[in-house]
C-alpha cells in the first residue's frame, strides 16, 4: 500500500510540474501562475486519496482541471483508477465529466495555438483511451481470478479423486483378505475340529491332519502378507483395479511375491473344489464352459471368488451338508455360476450366511457389471450370478 501511494505521489507531482511549467513557459508570469500552483499542490495532496476513494476524489479533482491545467494530470489518473477498479458505468460518467471539464478549461484558457476543436478531440480521444484501458484491465483481473478460481476447484477436485480412489482400492483389498483368508480358515477350522472331536485317530492320520493345519496356516500367512503389503504401496497398473488381486494368487500356490504370483482362472475352479472335499465336504461340480482358458481376467477372477464365498458359506453354515456347484456359458453368452448347499435343520448355523462376504462379493460382482443373488428356500440356500463375457 505504501509503495501505490508513493508511485502516484511521485508520477502525480512530476507529471504536474511538467505541466505547470509547459504552460508558463512562453507567458508572462500573472495571478493565473498563483492559481496554478495552488490549485497543483492541491490536486497533488488529493491523490493519494484516489486509492480509497476514487470515485469521489476523482469527481474533486475534476472539478479542479475545470480551473487549471495543473490538475490535468491527476485528474486523468484518477479517471484511470476509476476504469480499473469501478463498473464501467461509473468511469463513463466520470469520463463523460472529464471531458467536460477540460472543455471549459479550453473555453477559459488558450492552448498554445491549438483551436479549441482539436483540443476537445484529443481531450475526448484521451479519456476513450483510459476507458478502454480500465475496462481491458478489469477484463484481465477477473479472467485471472476465474482461471485461479477452476484451478483450485480442479486440484481440490482431483484431490478428492484420488482420496476416493484410494478409498475404493482398500475396500477392495478388504474384499479380497475376506474371501482369501476366510475360505482358508473355514478349512483349517474344519481339519482342527476333526482333530479335536476324534481323538482316538490313528497317529498316521492325526499327523497327517495336523501337517494340513500347519500348511493351511503357511499359506494364510502368506496370503495375509501379500495382502498387507498391497495396504502400504501404492497399487499399480491392474486392469481390474486391484493391485496383485491380494488373493496371493492359485490355491495351494506358496510360491513367488504379491506382484507376481498368478491371478485365480477357471482352471483353477476344480482345484478349489478339491480343497474344500479335502476338508470333508461333499463337493458336486458340473462345468460347461466354452473356451474357459479365454475368459477375461475380471470374469475368471470374480467366477472363483463366487465359488470361493459359496464353499466357504457351506462349511460355515452348513457343515456337512452337499454342495453342488455349476458354472456354464461362453464367449458373448456371459457366465453363469449357482451354488446350493441343503441347509441343516439347526436354524442358528444352517440359515443364510450374514456377514460381509456376500456384501462384498455382490458390489465386486456389480464392478464387473454382472448380478449376484441368494436365497434360502425350499431346505437349501442357493447363491447364483450372471457375469457378462464379451465375445
Amino acid at each position: 500500500m505504501r509503495s501505490r501511494v508513493a508511485t502516484l505521489l511521485i508520477a502525480s507531482g512530476v507529471l504536474t510540474a511538467v505541466s505547470i511549467l509547459s504552460y508558463w513557459s512562453d507567458r508572462e508570469p500573472g495571478p493565473l501562475l498563483a492559481l496554478d500552483l495552488t490549485v497543483g499542490v492541491l490536486s497533488w495532496l488529493i491523490v493519494p486519496l484516489l486509492i480509497w476513494r476514487p470515485v469521489a476524489a476523482t469527481a474533486v479533482l475534476t472539478v479542479l482541471a475545470a480551473v487549471s491545467p495543473a490538475a490535468t494530470a491527476a485528474a486523468t489518473m484518477g479517471a484511470l483508477q476509476v476504469a480499473w477498479r469501478r463498473p464501467f458505468r461509473v468511469a463513463v460518467a466520470l469520463a463523460v465529466a472529464g471531458v467536460g471539464a477540460h472543455a471549459v478549461q479550453g473555453l477559459a484558457r488558450s492552448n498554445g495555438g491549438m483551436s479549441f476543436g482539436w483540443w476537445l478531440i484529443l481531450i475526448t480521444v484521451g479519456y476513450g483511451g483510459l476507458l478502454g484501458w480500465g475496462a481491458w484491465a478489469q477484463a484481465r483481473a477477473a479472467l485471472i481470478r476465474t482461471l485461479e478460481d477452476r484451478a483450485r476447484r480442479a486440484e481440490a477436485e482431483q484431490g478428492r479423486r484420488v482420496a476416493e480412489a484410494r478409498m475404493l482400492e482398500r475396500r477392495k483389498i478388504a474384499h479380497e483378505m475376506h474371501d482369501v483368508l476366510a475360505h482358508r480358515l473355514s478349512l483349517l477350522a474344519t481339519f482342527a475340529g476333526a482333530m479335536e472331536y476324534r481323538p482316538d485317530s490313528s497317529p498316521e492320520r492325526m499327523s497327517r491332519a495336523a501337517g494340513v493345519v500347519r500348511e493351511g496356516v503357511h499359506q494364510a500367512l502368506e496370503e495375509l502378507r501379500e495382502v498387507i503389503s498391497l495396504l502400504r504401496e501404492d497399487p499399480d497398473d491392474d486392469p481390474d483395479g486391484v493391485a496383485g488381486d491380494g488373493s496371493g494368487g492359485r490355491p495351494g500356490d506358496g510360491s513367488g511375491g504379491a506382484g507376481n504370483r498368478p491371478q485365480p482362472v477357471l482352471a483353477d475352479v476344480p482345484r478349489l473344489v478339491e480343497e474344500s472335499r479335502g476338508a470333508g465336504a461333499e463337493v458336486l461340480l458340473h462345468t460347461s464352459v466354452r473356451e474357459p482358458d479365454e475368459a477375461p481376467p475380471v470374469v475368471a477372477r470374480t467366477a472363483y471368488r463366487i465359488i470361493q464365498e459359496g464353499l466357504t458359506n457351506a462349511r460355515k453354515h452348513a457343515a456337512g451338508q452337499p454342495v453342488r456347484v455349476e458354472v456354464s456359458g461362453g464367449p458373448g453368452a456371459g457366465l453363469l455360476i449357482d451354488v446350493r448347499n441343503s441347509l441343516t435343520s439347526d436354524s442358528g448355523t444352517g440359515g443364510p450366511p450374514r456377514g460381509a462376504g456376500l456384501v462384498g462379493l455382490t458390489e465386486r460382482v456389480h464392478l464387473a457389471g454382472g448380478r449376484l443373488d441368494h436365497q434360502a428356500a425350499g431346505g437349501e440356500f442357493r447363491l447364483w450370478a450372471s457375469i457378462p463375457w464379451p465375445a
